[in-house]
């Protein structure tokens, strides 16, 4: 077998032991895949020296999450919630075909979104869906890199939340901050400048699935949590490029004031979309007919399987 014919798949550490013993499901489908095809199926770590060795060889590479290094790879990503994923060849999200293309609620079947959005709220979320309500507040969570704007984004996140406060101008802003991420001195401080400013702010350390389900709206640049609040039914806005924007109101298309304006009456299909960005437009792994599914993004992509 030539080493053209290897796949290397680029792995963090844990993953890729996972996925050698054959316990991860989607990279198993993947590599059975492949393998049926006549390809041979190899692993190897995700960091700098990995990279460098995936530059010299001859065969093809599929990398989690990260950029693949020449055009013989492909980047594979979950779809925000397992078992669903996606193949593609940018590794940025907002770049991707589904993100690119229209959503329209009526080319869905509606029986069927109704079915999937049931189950999967109840799976993600036992019964907490069924008691959403509205209880006066706006729920911000936040990523990374609060004082910086990043070439993705309309503004930094720290201007988000000051413009959340400039025009919902009665509601209390909640705002978290991310679990995984660290947060500088003056990052903290510039919240805590806004909040001796605005007593409506409220900062926590992490979100909570209550603030899904008790806040009036989302705002976010483009976190998975405004992702999250589809299957509570609320309205979101987002600062930022997204896959999940069609049926967000997005401030770089609408502009603040008018994505604001429209919040408090903004009710799309909720479970047509969900249906159409996850089982339409993604790989659902837990499907019988999940290698078919990947056979064909692979070809699409021009892999011979």
């Amino acid at each position: 077998m030539s080493a053209r014919d290897t796949v290397t798949f680029y792995l963090p550490s844990q993953m890729r032991k996972q996925a050698e013993r054959g316990n991860h499901n989607f990279i198993k489908k993947v590599s059975e895949v492949l393998i049926g095809a006549g390809l041979t199926v190899a692993f190897d770590d995700d960091n700098d020296l990995a990279r460098l060795r995936a530059m010299t060889r001859p065969g093809r590479g599929i990398y989690l999450m990260d950029p693949p290094v020449n055009t013989r790879g492909l980047t594979f990503r979950k779809t925000y919630i397992y078992p669903f994923w996606h193949i593609e060849k940018e590794a940025e999200r907002w770049d991707w075909p589904v993100a690119q293309d229209a959503f329209d609620s009526r080319a869905v079947d509606t029986r069927k979104a109704a079915n999937f959005y049931r189950f999967w709220r109840s799976r993600l979320f036992d019964d907490a869906p069924q008691f959403a309500r509205a209880d006066g507040f706006v729920y911000v969570p936040l990523q990374g890199q609060l004082l910086r704007q990043r070439s993705f984004q309309t503004c930094s996140p720290i201007d988000m939340v000051r413009t959340v406060l400039d025009h919902d101008v009665h509601r209390q802003v909640v705002v978290t901050l991310h679990p995984s991420e660290t947060y500088t001195a003056e990052e903290r401080s510039a919240l805590e400048a806004l909040m001796a400013e605005d007593d409506r702010l409220m900062v926590k350390e992490g979100g909570t699935p209550r603030f899904l389900r008790n806040c009036d709206y989302i705002v976010t640049q483009n976190s998975a949590v405004g992702f999250e609040g589809y299957f509570f039914g609320k309205p979101l806005i987002l600062f930022a490029k997204s896959d999940f924007h069609h049926i967000a109101l997005n401030v770089a298309k609408l502009g603040e004031a008018t994505a604001f304006s429209k919040v408090r009456h903004h009710v799309p299909d909720y479970a047509a979309y969900l249906y159409w960005f996850l089982q339409v437009r993604s790989i659902n792994a837990g499907r019988p007919e999940a290698k078919k599914r990947i056979t064909t993004v692979l070809r699409n992509h021009g892999w011979p399987v």
